[in-house]
């Protein structure tokens, strides 16, 4: 139970951080291209590579399972879910595993994107089946 608290504590914490780090984005740059996002994104997987490796098995810093679970799930991943994305494709690399880790990616990529389209396609039918 502690870890599911500990989990949604460092998910309401990364929440936030994204929020507020895309609109402080958004104001000085402008929303033309999703910049807020992309810095999100990459940072949050810039986070979770380096907490991983600093504190993995063979890591310098030794820490509760509590407190990697409270970083890695719960902060980086309400941060961004590109994050945890990211680190599986690393360690699937990592591993030699280079068919899943290139499937991995270009399957999330491919079927996340048709996934938000058809989840546009069934809202707008569903707006115009309403307003029928």
């Amino acid at each position: 139970m502690l870890n599911y608290l500990v989990i949604g504590l460092g998910g309401a914490l990364g929440t936030v951080g994204r929020y507020w780090i895309g609109e402080t984005i958004v104001r000085s740059y402008g929303g033309a291209f999703p910049l807020g996002t992309l810095v999100v994104n990459v940072s949050g997987s810039l986070l979770i590579g380096f907490f991983a490796a600093l504190t993995g098995p063979e890591g310098r810093v030794v820490v509760g399972p509590e407190f990697r679970s409270f970083f890695m799930v719960g902060l980086c991943g309400g941060y961004t879910t590109f994050s945890s994305f990211s680190l599986q494709t690393l360690d699937l690399a990592r591993d030699g595993e280079w068919f899943y880790a290139g499937a991995n990616a270009v399957l999330s990529f491919a079927l996340c994107l048709a996934a938000v389209w058809l989840g546009y396609v069934a809202a707008v039918g569903l707006g115009a089946a309403k307003g029928a």
